[in-house]
């Protein structure tokens, strides 16, 4: 009894996530699966099958997630940072905004942070807690603080499965 009225208010707190980020969201695609709070911005753009786990995107300019992105618990995306070269310290008013890009089939651990003016590639998987600084490349496996490439997916094993439709 107990279970089935944890499963009932999983499923409503479930339900209620994923309808606040379709309603702030630019857009969203097909399947979209919010498993945890989360929030994205009127400039965030999500193509089918987006599952979050608990994802925060914060900041003013655009963020576009790809299709079969899956996120851990505890992630954030950040579009904007404070200017520490103008004209006080330690930043001064001026808010300086980037655009981020996640290409389709995209993993990202627990807990990891995307900084603004970062492109992950597709089929990329970040370690969790990883802190990502800079482009990741296609198929790359990347983790660390900042984030480095430590190894890649086997890229035709990749293309067989994405040729196949194989998507979790």
């Amino acid at each position: 009894m107990i279970s089935k009225i944890f499963n009932i208010k999983q499923s409503i707190k479930r339900a209620y996530y994923t309808y606040r980020v379709k309603r702030v969201s630019k857009s969203c695609g097909d399947n979209l699966t919010v498993n945890n709070y989360s929030y994205v911005t009127p400039k965030t753009s999500l193509a089918d099958n987006v599952n979050f786990n608990g994802m925060k995107i914060q900041g003013t300019a655009n963020v576009s997630i790809g299709s079969n992105f899956h996120s851990g618990i505890d992630c954030m995306i950040i579009t904007d940072s404070h200017n520490y070269e103008g004209e006080a310290i330690p930043y001064d008013e001026t808010v300086i905004s980037k655009d981020v890009v996640i290409e389709d089939n995209v993993w990202i651990g627990n807990r990891v942070i995307i900084l603004p003016g970062v492109c992950i590639g597709e089929g990329a998987i970040i370690q969790a807690g990883s802190v990502v600084v800079k482009d990741i490349p296609k198929c790359a496996i990347a983790g660390g603080h900042p984030a480095k490439v430590f190894s890649s997916r086997d890229k035709e094993h990749y293309e067989k499965l994405k040729e196949e439709g194989k998507f979790h």
